[in-house]
Order: C-alpha cells, then structure tokens, then sequence
C-alpha cells in the first residue's frame, strides 16, 4: 500500500509547510470566486493537499490509511504495476470532482472558500463501500460495527442534509459528490461492481 503512503506524505508535508507559509495557503486553497475571476482551477485540486488544523489533518489521513488500502488493492488487481499511477490519477480526479461540485455552488460568493482532503477520501470510503457493501465500519470510542452500505446510505442523507443548511463551516457540498465519485467511477472500468453490490446487500437481507 505504498502509494496510499505517498499520498499521506505529501498531504502531510503540504499541509505542514503551508502552517507556516499563509502566501502559500492562499495560492493553494479552493476559493471558487478567485478560480472564476483567474481562472486558477489548480485550486480544485491542490486545496486537497492543504488542512485547516491538525485534527483536520488527522483525521482525513487516518480514514484515508484505513480505506486506502482497500481501494489500492483493487486498482493493483485489475491493473497490475500500472495501478498504482491509476489510483493516483484517481484520487486527483476525486479531488477534483469534489471541488468541482462547490464551484458551481459559490462561484458568486468572494466569502467562500474550503481546504482539505475530505472530498477524496469520502471517495475512497465510498469506493470501498462498493467493493465490500457488507463489511464492518467501526468508529473511534465506538466499539459498535455498522454495515458499510448502511453507513453510506447515512452519510450521502447527512451529507445532503446539511449541504442545503449551510450552517458551519464544512463543505459538505464536497463530502457528497465525492462520495458520489467514489462509488460510481470504478462502475465505469468495471460495470459488473454494480451487480456485485447489489447481489451482496441482498444477500446480507436474506440472511439477517
């Protein structure tokens, strides 16, 4: 799994220098109304490699550790060595995507800007949800398992929920259409995982 720990150290590296370098931090991250006057859409992808704290920091590259391997792991079996520049490509894509989405939403508010890893790794978790839909999902300090179709099923819910409140300071704009990424891109190199997906829920169903 060393490209998922190439991601994490360039995230992590990015992110350090950017503490402490704010020139940096301001040509870096999405700020969707700069991208239309400049036309700096680099920002949609390099905003991902930036985070507002370290706990931000944290926990996007702990949840990308933990699903990466997962997904990496696909991409190496269905493309051989060539998976490994493929997830990254990937990944990047996801990045993108996710900005993408909250450009259109705030491409006329100066105010609004985002950072962070978040859209690429709902992507990666929602790319493993495919993969493995009855899988266990735990959470820290919560030592209960939730199905992983069932926990996607509630974030995309939560996700879009709070999109249309807009009150605090996640996008969550871009956790949603990544996830959305996530689990549809590799459908188009492999169509079969949708049938795979669904054969497996219902199955669980049966069984439960």
């Amino acid at each position: 799994m060393y490209t998922t720990w190439i991601i994490i150290g360039a995230t992590v590296g990015i992110t350090l220098m950017a503490f402490n370098n704010y020139d940096l931090f301001l040509r870096l991250k999405h700020w969707p109304w700069q991208e239309r006057r400049n036309n700096e859409f680099h920002r949609w992808v390099t905003c991902g490699f930036l985070h507002a704290n370290q706990m931000h920091l944290i926990f996007n590259m702990m949840s990308l550790y933990f699903f990466g391997e997962v997904v990496e792991s696909w991409f190496f079996g269905r493309f051989g060595q060539g998976g490994a520049s493929i997830y990254v490509l990937y990944y990047l894509a996801a990045t993108a995507a996710a900005s993408s989405a909250t450009y259109f939403k705030y491409k006329n508010s100066p105010s609004f800007a985002s950072v962070g890893a978040s859209g690429a790794v709902a992507a990666i978790i929602f790319t493993s949800i495919l993969l493995h839909p009855v899988g266990n999902i735990y959470f820290i300090f919560i030592p209960i398992p939730i199905k992983s179709f069932i926990f996607g099923a509630l974030y995309l819910w939560y996700s879009a929920y709070e999109a249309r409140q807009s009150r605090d300071n996640i996008d969550h704009t871009a956790h949603y259409y990544g996830a959305l990424f996530g689990f549809f891109f590799p459908m188009a190199i492999e169509p079969s995982l949708l049938s795979d997906f669904v054969a497996q829920v219902l199955y669980w169903f049966q069984n439960f």
